[in-house]
């Protein structure tokens, strides 16, 4: 209510003044009065569109009542404006019949401004508007026009003067055919105008309705159907070459601009036209898309207007940019020249009252005193007041009877206007952004607003301008007003997740691409593996040997590289499509290195950065083809070919995005040698710890496969179960170097930790079976050099083959870990060899008399580098964590003594398995036993390093108890029990030959080495004849 009475009673005072209006001469009076009358007007329809607007302000009077005791004194007025204007615009037009003349001839200035802006997209091209270099000869000319502020002057804000304005003062059409033709102009560029942000008003049907009650204005109405005929016939064609044409445009200012800088001092004007022309093309399009016909509906559908908002964003961003550049050419414009210039206009004035003549001469004083240097010592600006006194004296002199009139003096009120835009140059730069290029609308168009966005995407030449929503979001908090603070919170949070959403989308996007690149980059590493080979070499010894092979006219298989032959430059393949869409999105992200929406900062690079470790982390997964099912898995050396091919890809990104993909590699390998991922996923590294504890070593333990020391690998053996797998493929030297490689000292560590477990868990039961055994395998410690109470006292055993069994398990193990740390070793040494030295170095010069803590933390250090260590520390630490709290330390110490024992006398049995048959070829036994000396020499380390015990001399007995025992078996007749009894004999040139604790001298004194020479001799000649 105050608003309308305030409203009212300036119209009528602006009446009873008789102000004269040209937009043109007094632009700002002009403009305010013609805004003021829309806001009006456009409140107006706005409340008439509340639905419950009755019911609201009968509760708020029925609130004030109950508050203050008494109803509202102006309810009866507020309660009688709703009922007068329930139609607003047809009371409104009654409203406005004592004001038409004033607004009728504000409109009617607008006769050389809108036609000359309303203009069809050849007519622009024609006059090359916009172009800087279609005149390189004016280059450097300054942008100038008579009418500098109507230059960017918003055509939707002109079109809602005109098309409003002359339906309150509908009379004049009827009079005066500039007004007609100036209205029926702008009913044919559009169908709909917009009231407040997402609200529009259909303006055909609604002038329609108003007419047609009124006498004698049929001839307006056919005018009106025209104009929506050609309205929605043309306009959106119109609208869809203007676009096209700016598109061109403004991708040629902003690229001149980019590379001369300086030309935004005299070309500004040329900028800000650009922008508000593109922005009222953008508005107009955003406007129109949901409110029109659908048999026009391609001219709505514009799949390039990113490209369009990109080249406003650019240019947007040069100003920011070059700001300073543009102030130090308007200071010296205002100061040389149009200080000058107003000086002479104010002086050749023949009638200059003494206000005005005051007004004056500060305006011409305060542009004389500008200088260069204010801008160089970075001084603040502030033309706020100038503008100001210009608007003052634009009311003091645009009334009837000033003594000085305005209408009278043009050139002065032209060059002031020229004026105040230079001032705005200098001070308000961000203020002339936000009034010619802001979009906040798109805040309320979101599903419009993302649809654009998705139809960016999809069009690989467009996707390059992706960055242009995100960077749109930026734009909304203009949008709101410091009379409605609430708002701020919700505009803000619509911002913020606009903006995480399309950059999200864009990150996704280039994900996607990189991927299916990998996957194509992948593949054409796969076909260099070495197994794609063996057809290649088939065919060719084939035929050398003239065979004939296959059936003819068999296609030749494609040999790798034949991708890279082209026959001319015209075939695209996949990958080139990928690359170039890829280049084009990446040229986006990496477009700003951050945007600020609502004081939040965006990082469009770590978005893309964010994705590519997720998705690195799940292909890499991914590709170990692990089936838990079948239990297959990819072999390590074809997961790092993949690996390597993927790590190709994601380098060759950083020409595209300056992202720190080093960065990325880290975070993802890194977590890869855990156990678990940041996201508590499995990794490479238990997927393949699991395998092979799971699967290869299971196999071992069933007789399956057998270690060949010879070829340092796993081997199947021939069983009426095939196995679905090749151990050997999965465990030489390359396999396990490959395996290092992935799962690097930190996976690898754990691997070791898992088989330590395992071993710990054997040595557990072993020590069950010695505490069963207990009393006899005391007696046997003592009686060695007794045979036949040894004899007796064996038969007193229990599990002797059971004993023999785990520690088989426990040396196959164990000989697994040493091919790991070898791999190890050498993976490492090519990678650090300077730093493996130094632990080398370390390593083999701890003297003999070091605390074993100290020796132990140097162990360590050494295995994590895969060095062989005399006693294994991950082995003593698993071990160590057994001690159980019911036994005493002198009882373990006892038990790990006995089990040595256990296994000493329980040596001979072996002789009488079929299996024990040591072979030259692999150097071991088919039954791993073989395995035994690493296991008996490992395990009796580490329990005598837990128990301080002497590993010596603990070795020292178990030789001597193992070769009375096996001596004892060379005076066996029983050809059975005495099998592979020279097989047997060479176990203890094994475990001499891998202790670092006993030496061949040793050795001799306990078993003749005449005895091992004829084993070997008997082994290697039995071997001959049976391969024979």
């Amino acid at each position: 209510m105050e608003f309308k009475d305030h409203v009212c009673e300036l119209l009528n005072t602006i009446d009873v003044c008789q102000v004269f209006f040209d937009i043109t001469v007094n632009f700002d009076l002009t403009k305010n009065y013609l805004d003021l009358i829309i806001t009006y007007t456009t409140l107006m329809i706005l409340l008439s569109r509340i639905e419950e607007r009755k019911a609201i302000i009968g509760l708020y009077n029925y609130a004030h009542e109950m508050t203050h005791g008494a109803s509202d004194r102006e309810y009866p007025r507020l309660g009688q404006m709703i009922v007068d204007y329930e139609n607003p615009l047809k009371k409104m037009m009654e409203e406005f019949v004592p004001h038409s003349k004033s607004l009728s001839d504000a409109l009617i200035s607008l006769q050389m401004v809108y036609p000359r802006r309303n203009l069809s997209a050849d007519q622009w091209r024609n006059a090359q508007l916009l172009s800087l270099i279609s005149a390189p000869s004016t280059m450097l000319n300054p942008a100038q026009s008579d009418t500098m502020p109507c230059e960017y002057l918003s055509l939707d804000a002109m079109e809602k003067w005109i098309i409003f304005g002359f339906i309150l003062c509908h009379g004049i059409l009827n009079t005066d055919a500039t007004a007609l033709n100036l209205w029926k102009l702008a009913l044919q560029s559009s169908s709909c105008l917009s009231l407040f942000r997402d609200e529009v008003f259909h303006i055909h049907k609604a002038a329609e309705d108003l007419f047609v009650n009124i006498r004698g204005y049929n001839k307006r109405i056919n005018d009106i159907r025209e104009c929506k005929e050609a309205a929605v016939s043309h306009a959106g064609s119109m609208h869809r070459e203007r676009r096209k044409f700016l598109r061109s445009a403004l991708k040629e200012l902003a690229t001149v601009l980019s590379d001369q800088p300086g030309l935004l001092g005299p070309k500004a004007l040329f900028v800000f036209m650009a922008l508000s022309f593109a922005r009222d093309e953008i508005i107009w399009l955003l406007r129109h898309a949901d409110n029109m016909p659908k048999k026009s509906a391609d001219d709505f559908i514009d799949k390039h207007i990113a490209e369009l908002i990109f080249y406003m964003e650019e240019l947007r961003a040069h100003v920011r940019k070059y700001g300073p550049v543009m102030q130090r050419y308007y200071v010296q414009y205002l100061s040389g020249f149009d200080a000058v210039v107003l000086n002479e206009l104010v002086q050749n004035l023949s009638v200059c009252p003494e206000d005005e003549s005051i007004i004056m001469s500060s305006f011409v004083n305060t542009m004389t005193s500008l200088s260069v240097k204010q801008v160089e010592d970075g001084e603040v600006f502030d033309f706020r007041g100038m503008r100001l006194d210009w608007f003052r004296l634009q009311a003091y002199t645009s009334v009837s009877k000033a003594s000085l009139s305005l209408g009278d003096h043009r050139e002065l009120g032209k060059m002031m206007n020229t004026i105040i835009f230079h001032t705005k140059m200098v001070d308000s730069l961000v203020e002339m952004l936000v009034e010619t290029s802001d979009l906040s609308i798109f805040c309320f168009y979101s599903r419009a607003f993302e649809k654009m966005f998705q139809q960016c995407l999809e069009l690989p030449s467009q996707s390059r301008y992706s960055i242009a929503f995100p960077l749109l979001c930026t734009h909304f908090m203009s949008c709101t007003h410091e009379l409605c603070p609430e708002e701020r919170h919700h505009i803000g949070d619509r911002s913020l997740s606009l903006c995480n959403m399309f950059l999200d989308e864009m990150a996704k996007q280039a994900r996607n691409l990189i991927t299916d690149i990998c996957t194509e980059q992948c593949t054409l590493s796969d076909q260099l593996l070495p197994k794609h080979c063996a057809k290649t070499i088939s065919q060719a010894v084939n035929k050398k040997s003239k065979k004939q092979t296959g059936k003819k006219g068999e296609p030749e298989r494609e040999k790798p590289g034949v991708e890279s032959m082209r026959k001319n430059r015209l075939v695209v393949t996949n990958l080139d499509k990928l690359h170039t869409a890829l280049s084009e999105l990446c040229f986006s992200i990496n477009y700003v290195p951050n945007m600020v929406v609502w004081e939040h900062t965006f990082t469009p690079r770590e978005y893309l950065t964010s994705h590519l470790e997720i998705r690195f982390t799940k292909s890499i997964v991914g590709m170990t083809m692990y089936n838990q099912a079948t239990q297959e898995i990819a072999k390590p050396s074809e997961l790092l070919t993949s690996v390597r091919a993927y790590m190709t890809v994601l380098q060759s990104i950083e020409n595209y995005v300056q992202i720190d993909i080093t960065r990325v590699f880290n975070n993802v390998l890194l977590q890869q040698t855990q156990h678990l991922d940041s996201h508590g996923e499995p990794t490479i590294t238990s997927l393949y710890t699991n395998w092979y504890l799971e699967t290869l070593l299971r196999q071992v333990s069933n007789g399956h496969i057998a270690y060949f020391p010879a070829m340092k690998a796993f081997v199947n053996l021939p069983t009426e179960n095939e196995l679905t797998f090749n151990a050997e493929e999965y465990s030489d030297i390359s396999e396990m170097r490959s395996l290092s490689e992935l799962l690097g000292p930190y996976g690898m560590k754990f691997l070791s930790e898992s088989l330590m477990w395992h071993i710990s868990s054997q040595v557990a039961e072993l020590k069950k079976l010695v505490v069963e055994n207990v009393d006899v395998l005391t007696q046997m410690r003592t009686s060695f050099d007794k045979p036949d109470q040894m004899a007796a006292l064996f038969k007193r055993l229990s599990s002797v083959d059971s004993v023999l069994k785990r520690m088989t398990i426990i040396g196959v193990i164990l000989s697994f870990r040493s091919l790991a740390q070898e791999a190890l070793r050498d993976v490492l040494s090519y990678h650090i060899p300077f730093l493996v030295s130094s632990i080398e170095d370390f390593k083999d010069h701890i003297p003999r008399e070091t605390d074993m803590k100290v020796a132990m933390n140097v162990y360590e250090l050494s295995s994590a580098a895969g060095l062989p260590c005399e006693i294994d520390p991950a082995l003593v630490v698993a071990l160590s964590s057994q001690k159980s709290e019911n036994i005493s330390p002198e009882e373990e110490y006892k038990i790990a003594c006995l089990l040595m024992v256990f296994v000493a006398v329980s040596l001979p049995t072996l002789a009488s398995n079929v299996m024990s048959q040591y072979s030259p070829a692999i150097e071991g036994h088919c039954n791993n036993i073989h395995c035994l000396a690493k296991a008996i020499n490992q395990i009796a380390a580490a329990l005598f390093t837990i128990h301080k015990g002497s590993i010596e001399d603990r070795l020292k007995e178990f030789l001597a108890l193992a070769s009375s025992s096996l001596l004892k078996i060379g005076q066996e007749t029983d050809k059975t029990t005495t099998r592979n009894r020279e097989s047997v004999y060479l176990l203890l040139d094994m475990i001499v030959q891998e202790s670092p604790f006993l030496t061949m001298d040793l050795l001799e004194s306990c078993f003749p080495y005449v005895l091992l020479r004829n084993a070997y001799h008997a082994v290697y000649k039995q071997s001959v004849t049976s391969s024979a």
